[in-house]
């Protein structure tokens, strides 16, 4: 098979084609991506070369870039481009809005003109809004969004829903926690906290710290895709959890405490607007459907995220002093 991966230069992409390349080699992947500040050609520089990878550098949402990849026979489409990142949605949703909702309508249509025969979806639990202290998301929890870059990804879900219903397109959509491990852009929660703490410099936490999230290190996330791409039932939505529900503050100590760096490094800063309190995702479908459940545990999976980081200082410096994308 041949398979388009959009946004496969950004941190779950790039870990899931480096994954799927190794557990699938008799598969190929187009990795289709418009490298915007999240986007890192370092990320996948041990490809160069690979006969089964081929990058294209373009936009999602130009039907002109989409159509110059229709001679070729593309077996599927695994669509991970977004923007994701919560607060720059607060500063300015316009990129979302381009990238999540156009981006996903234009991918739709080319695979619905071209007849791709599986399209994936890669969602978000945070489509869902916010939990309570108890209970946790099932695939018919309703859609709750509380963030623009939640909203985006909303629109996005029922877009491709909408595809299957009206048009028979045979898609199935992925809504996962939060990712954590290699190559993960430095303005995220986890390695801000690592490359900060590495420069003993302040580690900013939002409020009091008690929001909670699940955590998923990126390979269970990268297998769990892939098996419900060949696997999974058309239409369908799973949820992907990690088991690793942690408050924010939890998810710093453990870290400041792994590398030893005290924890006087943390510093609170002001919540920012419409911060949901809590997510947990029951992915007890995908369990007993497809036999798919984490094996990365949350303090495993954080140790070799710091190490990951420490052997790898050149690539997170890269990003903060902007040469990251140059040539």
């Amino acid at each position: 098979m041949r398979i388009l991966v959009t946004g496969g230069c950004g941190f779950i992409g790039s870990n899931f084609i480096r994954f799927f390349l190794s557990r699938y080699p008799d598969h190929s992947i187009i990795n289709l991506d418009k490298l915007t500040y999240a986007g890192n050609p370092q990320n996948l520089r041990d490809l160069s070369g690979n006969s089964r990878y081929r990058f294209v550098k373009g936009d999602i949402a130009d039907p002109d870039t989409l159509e110059a990849l229709s001679p070729e026979r593309i077996d599927g489409i695994i669509h991970f481009a977004a923007e994701s990142h919560v607060d720059r949605s607060i500063d300015d949703a316009e990129a979302f809005i381009h990238t999540n909702v156009l981006g996903t309508y234009q991918l739709l249509s080319f695979a619905r003109r071209h007849h791709v025969p599986r399209f994936l979806h890669v969602s978000t639990d945070e489509v869902y809004g916010e939990l309570g202290d108890q209970g946790a998301f099932t695939e018919d929890s309703p859609i709750r969004p509380n963030s623009p870059y939640a909203a985006s990804k909303a629109s996005s879900d029922l877009m491709v829903r909408s595809f299957f219903r009206t048009y028979r397109l045979p898609v199935l959509i992925t809504r996962c926690s939060n990712n954590y491990g290699p190559y993960q852009f430095p303005e995220k929660l986890i390695p801000l906290m690592i490359t900060n703490a590495m420069r003993d410099k302040p580690l900013p936490v939002y409020g009091n710290g008690l929001n909670v999230r699940d955590w998923i290190y990126v390979t269970d996330h990268c297998e769990a895709v892939a098996r419900i791409f060949f696997e999974g039932k058309e239409g369908e939505v799973y949820n992907i959890g990690g088991d690793g529900e942690r408050t924010n503050l939890e998810v710093v100590q453990v870290i400041l405490d792994y590398m030893e760096k005290p924890r006087s490094l943390i510093t609170f800063v002001k919540d920012r607007p419409g911060h949901d309190y809590r997510y947990a995702m029951d992915y007890s479908k995908l369990k007993e459907s497809l036999g798919w459940e984490p094996t990365v545990s949350f303090d495993e999976g954080i140790k070799l995220t710091v190490d990951w980081y420490r052997s790898h200082r050149p690539w997170w410096e890269a990003i903060l002093n902007g040469t990251y994308q140059e040539p």
